[in-house]
């Protein structure tokens, strides 16, 4: 509480930057593998882009998926859909 934000972990700054961004009530929050310390909001209405290659942690947070490969999105769809073998598939794009 006392310490400024230049004198925390590399993760306790990245928490800290999450909630400065939560407090002007975005509609469209931004995460680069945020891990599975990053406070997120478990209730709808926030619109979330991640960036994160541990998808047990994005399946448990977010209701859809895009892949993208070479700067475009080569398959979406509902989180459900997101396997192993579709991410295997698009690996190499």
């Amino acid at each position: 509480k006392r310490r400024r934000g230049g004198a925390l972990s590399g993760g306790q700054q990245q928490q800290l930057t999450t909630v400065r961004a939560l407090v002007i009530q975005p509609g469209l929050l931004i995460l680069d593998e945020p891990g599975e310390g990053a406070p997120l909001i478990e209730e709808g209405g926030l619109t979330g882009l991640l960036v994160e290659q541990k998808l047990p942690f994005a399946r448990q947070y977010f209701d859809r998926f895009a892949i993208f490969g070479r700067g475009w999105r080569v398959d979406e769809g509902d989180i459900s859909e997101l396997s192993d073998e579709l991410i295997k598939k698009h690996r190499k794009v």
